[in-house]
């Protein structure tokens, strides 16, 4: 598919993480598809809540809508997987292996999510007999319950992980230029939905400029700690207090 070993790595990977997404979609939320839509809708507002004052900045508001709405939103996805999968070889001539790297974290992170979701959604309605409405005691419960915080956690290091890949290949302007040029032929192959996820992360990332950084660690910080207090038994895990929140900056570039 491509003579850059590097890039035929990120290819691999790529497509492997598109089947399991493709296998989640096909059978993972069987039967449940109304309650993990509630929970994820639930899930979204606290996240919403708990980053607040980066929603409310207009230099990072970008970033922050980026990972809620397309890494972590109640949106179907599928549409932008089928592109993917129709066009992967395409796609994969077109554009540099940084920018597949990052293409790759984000649909493992998106298929991990949908696979906790989905798994909390059981545990929930197993063990709580919830079909409905959704409050934090609930959530805390069946969260416990359901454990599976290793996986939690390599799902905040996807996070990590795709934040600092954005803000490495960001500022390199031949990859943004790249991306750009594959515009129209993304638009042929039938691929816009992929496209313009890729471009949407790219321009909130340039939008924050140098607070890149702050952006991630904050995130990634804020959310460590909750699932901390989470498995600690803390009796009010999802509230965070003054020392979760930093000195918002809004130097943007």
């Amino acid at each position: 598919m491509t003579d850059d070993p590097g890039k035929a790595l990120s290819a691999a990977r790529l497509l492997e993480q598109l089947q399991r997404s493709q296998a989640f979609h096909t059978g993972g939320a069987l039967g449940i598809e109304r309650e993990l839509s509630l929970l994820r809708d639930w899930q979204a507002a606290r996240l919403a809540r708990t980053h607040a004052d980066l929603l409310d900045n207009p230099c990072y508001r970008p970033a922050a809508e980026f990972f809620l709405d397309e890494l972590y939103g109640d949106r179907d996805f599928r549409q932008r997987e089928q592109d993917l999968a129709r066009a992967a070889p395409a796609m994969i001539r077109i554009l540099p292996a940084p920018v597949l790297r990052t293409t790759t974290l984000a649909l493992e992170l998106n298929a991990l999510s949908h696979e906790l979701d989905a798994r909390l959604t059981r545990t929930l309605m197993a063990e709580s007999d919830w079909r409905g409405i959704l409050d934090e005691a609930i959530y805390v419960a069946g969260y416990r319950r359901s454990g599976d915080y290793d996986l939690r956690r390599r799902q905040l290091d996807l996070v990590e992980w795709l934040g600092r890949d954005l803000q490495r290949i960001v500022p390199k302007r031949w990859i943004y230029t790249a991306l750009k040029l594959a515009r129209s032929p993304a638009r042929l192959a039938g691929v816009e939905a992929l496209h313009r996820f890729l471009d949407r992360g790219f321009c909130a990332f340039r939008h924050m400029g140098m607070e890149t950084d702050y952006f991630v660690t904050t995130i990634t910080q804020r959310e460590r700690r909750i699932m901390a207090r989470m498995r600690a038994g803390h009796p009010q895990p999802l509230q965070i207090d003054d020392t979760d929140v930093g000195n918002i900056s809004s130097n943007c570039r």
